[in-house]
């Protein structure tokens, strides 16, 4: 069996096989996507296609939608080339359930697949056709952290923005460029409204959004490439809206058993493939089954109901506000950049079994979970954070058919460390003047600048996840080595003061001498980092 429109016309196969195919007609909805954009997203991997890729599919099999959507990618064009053209832009969804069983379907969702760059002048010129369209209801992003950033930790722009500042909007590069130049070409066609739909793991991440579109139109209206009137049309929520989300589904790398199941079971070419980019993607997506997608209803243009997705909810900033502090802050994330890198460390390859298995690192992840991180939360009222608390100890964390990976989760960590560890910190020290009684946070934070020296606990080196600060981290803890505790002097100090890393300064937060000495009691030789946990989850009464 082939994954393309003329190879799921063979319904029988894919049936016998298991595998459930569109119940509606895949290249109609793509054409109609062509003619009538409605719902452009731009970051086209993994969470995004079996996630929203999967909504839009339900919407669809209901009759509540058209079309699909359109996919833009402005940063690993191989992923273009080799997953979405090869097999017309179809994709095969994996849920994982935690019996084991698996529920396999076709997602016929994602219609047109565009490059957005100036190196594809023809891509280029079908982007600008794409923004033109008034019917163009909203944009949505999983782009990660790093996708809307545009400052180095001193305060400078990233060189890429800057040369998109410089460049203006004929020649942008940066994901963030590239739509400021779209948005521009909407206000010079027909100012028609639209709302930008930031979907990653970020605090407040409409805000985050909008704060670097307007940054970069701001300094191309010093250099003369717009006027005041577009950046009037930018800031106005009535014309440009930038609502806050919360996402929520765990989608690890795609595994290579499934591959080979799939290929059993009859499905042609499903082995994964890693790109220069680093990407590591197939044509298949496995997922967890649960999943939640909390999303502030400001849309100017209309959109489609979402609701009636599954695990979506439509509601005001207030209440996304509290949902994403609740899991980003909270609940899921923090457990995973806290354990994820101590994982690595010690060997232990894949989340679920690390938590199954090793006591001292699920007594870290229910401490940090239950006593340090849930008495600072506020409930947002559609979700239950104890509810959802134990929804991942009792099923997600520790579903061992998911396969994800610790040094997966330790990918571009530096990005998220002010919210994953920042906001609970500043909770701390905003109610008692001090965090310094935390234990499971700073020894996570410890955990992850002992993992950025790439030695595990037994001396064995690996190659940590891409990051885009590892090397400017490395060149700080210069003449730092695991096995020479008096190596570490004053390193960390930059590091640890560090506002923009970790949302707060760790030193007067009261938890960077602790850190420092927890991170130094990791460096005394091979089985440091084992004893250095369970010493300190001892001490707890977790």
């Amino acid at each position: 069996m082939e994954l393309s429109y003329k190879g799921i016309k063979d319904k029988a196969s894919w049936q016998n096989a298991g595998i459930q195919l569109p119940g509606y007609d895949a290249e109609a909805c793509s054409k109609a996507a062509r003619e009538k954009p409605c719902w452009v997203h731009f970051g086209i991997g993994n969470i995004f296609r079996i996630f929203l890729g999967g909504i839009a599919d339900t919407l669809l099999e209901k009759g509540l939608l058209d079309k699909g959507i359109t996919c833009v990618e402005t940063y690993d064009f191989e992923v273009v080339d080799k997953i979405y053209k090869p097999y017309d832009n179809l994709a095969l969804s994996v849920v994982l359930n935690n019996d084991g069983s698996r529920d396999y379907k076709v997602l016929g969702s994602l219609a047109e697949v565009v490059k957005g760059s100036t190196v594809f002048p023809e891509d280029w010129k079908r982007l600008k056709e794409i923004f033109r369209f008034p019917g163009l209801q909203f944009v949505s992003f999983t782009i990660t952290e790093k996708g809307y950033a545009l400052y180095r930790t001193d305060g400078s722009y990233l060189p890429v923005i800057q040369k998109d500042i410089e460049n203006g909007p004929e020649r942008p590069v940066s994901a963030m460029a590239v739509l400021t130049a779209m948005l521009l070409e909407r206000f010079r066609t027909n100012k028609a409204p639209i709302s930008l739909v930031s979907m990653d793991n970020c605090s407040k991440n409409g805000s985050l959004l909008r704060k670097s579109v307007t940054t970069i139109a701001e300094e191309w209206e010093k250099r003369g490439y717009v006027d005041s009137a577009f950046i009037q049309y930018v800031t106005d929520e009535k014309t440009v809206a930038f609502p806050w989300t919360m996402i929520d589904k765990i989608t690890p790398r795609p595994s290579e058993t499934i591959a080979d199941d799939l290929e059993k079971l009859g499905v042609r070419n499903m082995q994964p493939v890693t790109t220069k980019c680093r990407t590591y993607i197939a044509p298949f997506i496995n997922a967890e089954k649960i999943q939640y997608l909390v999303i502030e209803d400001n849309f100017p243009n209309g959109r489609p109901p979402l609701e009636s997705g599954n695990g979506v909810y439509l509601t005001d900033r207030t209440t996304v506000n509290l949902a994403e502090r609740m899991k980003v802050t909270a609940c899921l994330n923090p457990i995973h950049s806290a354990t994820g890198p101590l994982g690595v460390l010690l060997g232990e390859p894949l989340f679920a079994d690390m938590l199954n298995t090793d006591a001292d690192m699920m007594a870290m992840a229910k401490w940090i979970e239950y006593k340090e991180d849930l008495p600072v939360v506020k409930n947002p009222g559609i979700i239950s954070p104890e509810e959802f608390a134990d929804e991942l100890f009792h099923i997600r964390f520790i579903n061992e058919y998911l396969g994800d990976t610790n040094l997966r989760l330790c990918t571009d960590e530096s990005q998220g460390l002010s919210v994953r560890f920042g906001e609970t910190i500043k909770e701390y020290v905003s109610k008692s003047g001090t965090a310094e009684n935390l234990v499971g946070v700073p020894l996570g934070i410890a955990g992850w600048l002992r993992y950025l020296l790439g030695v595990d606990d037994n001396g064995n080196s690996y190659e940590t996840a891409p990051d885009p600060m590892v090397d400017e981290l490395l060149m700080q803890m210069k003449g730092i080595k695991p096995g020479e505790p008096e190596s570490l002097t004053t390193q960390l100090t930059p590091i640890l003061s560090n506002t923009n890393l970790f949302g707060v300064d760790l030193y007067k937060a009261g938890l960077g001498h602790k850190i420092e000495g927890m991170f130094r009691e990791m460096l005394c030789g091979n089985g440091s980092v084992r004893n250095t946990v369970h010493k300190y989850m001892n001490q707890t009464d977790g």
